[in-house]
């Protein structure tokens, strides 16, 4: 009878261990299927597609001011104006820069990507095809404003696209590519430039512009897909409006709707708001990002125009050959630009191990993750790199050494600077994941703002301390960023809870919602076991 009890016990043990496994397994197999939901939809071809489209739109921005500097001097003989009246149009399309992105930017984030993308490139290639075309100082004024709109405003709108396809685990890749684009334009544009103006004519210029904007336009109708998390989620929701649709969804036969296919009411829109970028600001950590890229953009643009000025007087360059001195600085910018993304990904990774985190890569929640413990990991030696490389470059033209010096500081200085580009732009996108187009519109009017007052300041500092301490003040500029960086990452995990607490009190019907939402997932994981 013993026996038989025990070999009763034995079984009902081995039954119970094959349960507890079964259910173990199964609660394995559900996390995993939790952690492996992807975070959106379109597939990896369609998510690359959609990067490069929407990078190649951002160097618009660029390229319109590289491509036209080395034609200030033949549009001046052209019109009959002065030196000064031409850099006018520089300064207004720079004032513009900084305003237009601050309207479309919120568009974008309420509207949708695609459609915001549209008027901003029609804007551009209407306007190219006007300055190609007219012989007027007024005319040429008016449409480099209309121009600015357009082309400044993709940069912001490009960041909103890798905000829908891309992952906190995936976003620094995606924006080193999107910043490798933009950052071509320096090294490509006053070659361009200058070649077009000395053989053809300052109009080719804009010949140019116009026929690669509105070809890329014409891809963009028919091919480019709306991305907002707002209106599809992660893919699953149709869009909303027909203009959210592509061309090339009208030309396909029309299919019955599936099960995994959603339907959404349509949000309302409401008059962009300009000012909404500004309470962006309020933040702390936000603040603080767009405070050091401006800093590090004021040095930038300063290097940039001293190329321009200081290197082609001291070296007796012309204007093909000073297109040429871009060159180390825009490779540099461009290497350092997909390097310093994948390095980004890497360190995310790297901080989820170190802090017994999950690499999850289905949602921007961020909660609990020290994001900017591990945007910020890789970032000291590039501000090194960056401040040695920008005093050396004033101290070598001070000694007037062989040309080849300062051109390959300029390569360490715009690759260093470029990977800060990177560093702040990915940081910025992860803490404001649903204001990813706002707050780089945010960025965008900051930086320009805070980069003009340094350009105008610039000859200035040059007269008064002479090149060499004039860099070495820059210099010394950019290595105050690093206590801004220690700041950020010792207390900007503590700031965002801070402001969760805060928003919840504010507004308690909200919180009760995320608890009712977060009891209808755990039912349901329940049942699925």
């Amino acid at each position: 009878m013993s026996l038989a009890l025990l070999s009763r016990y034995d079984h009902e043990r081995s039954q119970t261990t094959k349960l507890e496994r079964t259910s173990g397994r199964q609660s394995r197999e559900h996390n995993d299927d939790v952690q492996s939901h992807e975070y959106s939809l379109f597939s990896e071809v369609q998510k690359t597609c959609i990067l490069y489209l929407a990078s190649f739109s951002a160097m618009f921005s660029g390229l319109s001011s590289f491509i036209y500097y080395p034609s200030i001097t033949a549009i001046s003989s052209s019109l009959g104006v002065t030196i000064q009246l031409v850099n006018l149009t520089i300064t207004s399309y720079q004032v513009v820069s900084g305003i237009a992105p601050a309207i479309l930017g919120d568009f974008a984030d309420q509207a949708g990507r695609r459609p915001v993308l549209l008027i901003a490139l029609t804007f551009y290639s209407v306007a190219n095809l006007a300055l190609a075309c007219q012989n007027s100082y007024a005319g040429l004024l008016i449409l480099r404003c209309l121009q600015s709109a357009g082309a400044s405003s993709t940069i912001a709108i490009a960041y909103g696209f890798i905000a829908d396809i891309a992952p906190p685990s995936r976003r620094g890749s995606s924006v080193g590519i999107l910043q490798g684009f933009t950052n071509s334009a320096p090294s490509i544009g006053p070659v361009l430039g200058g070649v077009l103006t000395e053989k053809l004519s300052w109009h080719w210029v804009f010949w140019i512009l116009t026929i690669l904007s509105s070809c890329h336009l014409l891809i963009i109708m028919f091919f480019m897909p709306e991305t907002s998390r707002k209106l599809i989620g992660d893919g699953r929701i149709e869009p909303p409006r027909l203009m959210n649709k592509t061309i090339l969804a009208f030309l396909r036969p029309k299919v019955p709707p599936s099960l995994g296919t959603l339907s959404k009411d349509v949000p309302k829109l409401r008059v962009p708001n300009p000012f909404s970028c500004l309470q962006t600001l309020l933040q702390k950590a936000s603040f603080l990002v767009i405070l050091v890229g401006g800093i590090q953009y004021t040095i930038y643009g300063c290097l940039a125009t001293s190329l321009s000025t200081l290197m082609i007087k001291m070296y007796d360059l012309n204007s093909l050959t000073g297109g040429l001195v871009y060159l180390p600085s825009g490779l540099g910018g461009i290497l350092a630009a997909y390097t310093t993304g994948r390095i980004l990904d890497k360190d995310y990774r790297t901080t989820a191990r170190v802090h017994g985190l999950p690499e999850d890569k289905s949602s921007n929640d961020l909660t609990q993750f020290p994001i900017e413990k591990a945007r910020l990991l890789s970032v000291f030696p590039m501000l090194a790199v960056s401040t040695a490389a920008t005093a050396g470059y004033g101290w070598s033209l001070t000694t007037r050494v062989h040309i080849a010096v300062p051109l390959v500081l300029t390569f360490f200085t715009g690759a260093s600077q470029v990977a800060i580009f990177t560093v702040c732009g990915t940081l910025l996108t992860d803490l404001n994941p649903d204001q990813s187009a706002t707050i780089q519109a945010s960025y965008s009017l900051v930086r320009c703002a805070v980069s003009a007052a340094g350009i105008a300041a610039l000859q200035a500092m040059l007269d008064a301390v002479g090149v060499g301490w004039c860099f070495s003040i820059f210099a010394v500029m950019g290595a105050a960023c690093a206590p801004v960086f220690m700041l950020l990452r010792y207390r900007g995990l503590e700031w965002r809870r801070a402001k969760m607490v805060f928003g919840a009190a504010e507004e308690p019907s909200v919180a009760v919602r995320q608890v009712q939402t977060t009891a209808v997932q755990t039912s349901c994981r329940l049942d699925s076991l």
